[in-house]
């Protein structure tokens, strides 16, 4: 047996099959490439059917997409709304879905940590570093609840129509003690939102709707004002002036 023929013929063997696996690498690491490139465009022209790219922020237009994506029509979906109040300012709100059962108003959240608080509080608490950071914010509870008192004002039927609120956590963080969530509100983690319109879904009546078309231009109409850049610096500075820290001297 000619020992060092085979070996050749064992080491071209060898080669020929390993540029084959190489390739068949190469084309499946290009066509999941291609694969995900096509998703992540075919997810940005579902997202325009309901609001622009530059919208918002980068997670409401997640939690946008996740509604779209479980076959909530996109002409019931309305993202970035800016009410007019009888002052003059705005209220401005993440997203607004409308639904049988009444109007959901969505607030979405970005944090990390353990978050404490409670319903009553006028700021809650997020905890990271193993209680080494903390850091304070607006209690989100009243925060939508003024959106919602500011969006009934728009309309006489709003005042016979259910109103839902719902705070959406996005990130790495834990409901660590929270309380006294008032009825109609709902905080949850951004993966189990649709157990929670479920809920609202099934345990409620259908709203008394006198004139659906007078709700969806009123939402719309709140839309639209979002897209004066004049709008969005006023709504900013009546924030930073409601703040007041430019007046803190310490």
């Amino acid at each position: 047996m000619d020992f060092e023929k085979l070996g050749i013929e064992f080491w071209t063997f060898f080669d020929e099959n390993k540029i084959s696996l190489m390739w068949i690498i190469i084309s499946t690491v290009i066509l999941i490439a291609l694969i995900l490139f096509l998703l992540k465009i075919r997810d940005k022209q579902l997202i325009k059917t309901v609001t622009k790219l530059n919208r918002g922020t980068k997670t409401e237009r997640d939690l946008v997409l996740k509604l779209l994506k479980h076959k909530i029509p996109a002409q019931t979906i309305f993202h970035d709304l800016y009410v007019k109040k009888n002052n003059g300012k705005f209220s401005q709100i993440d997203i607004v879905v409308a639904t049988k059962a009444g109007i959901v108003v969505f607030e979405v959240k970005d944090f990390s940590g353990w978050i404490f608080g409670n319903g009553n509080q006028a700021n809650w608490t997020t905890v990271l570093a193993y209680g080494k950071r903390k850091y304070r914010f607006y209690n989100p509870v009243m925060q939508n609840n003024k959106h919602i008192e500011d969006l009934r004002k728009q309309l006489k039927q709003f005042k016979n129509i259910p109103f839902y609120s719902i705070i959406v956590f996005y990130g790495d963080c834990v409901l660590k003690d929270v309380s006294f969530v008032p009825n109609g509100t709902f905080l949850v983690k951004s993966n189990r939102v649709f157990e929670v319109l479920e809920i609202i879904m099934k345990n409620n009546e259908p709203a008394k709707y006198t004139n659906k078309k007078e709700v969806v231009q009123v939402l719309e109409e709140a839309v639209k004002n979002g897209e004066s850049m004049e709008t969005q610096i006023q709504h900013i500075e009546n924030i930073q002036d409601m703040l007041g820290k430019e007046r803190i001297f310490d």
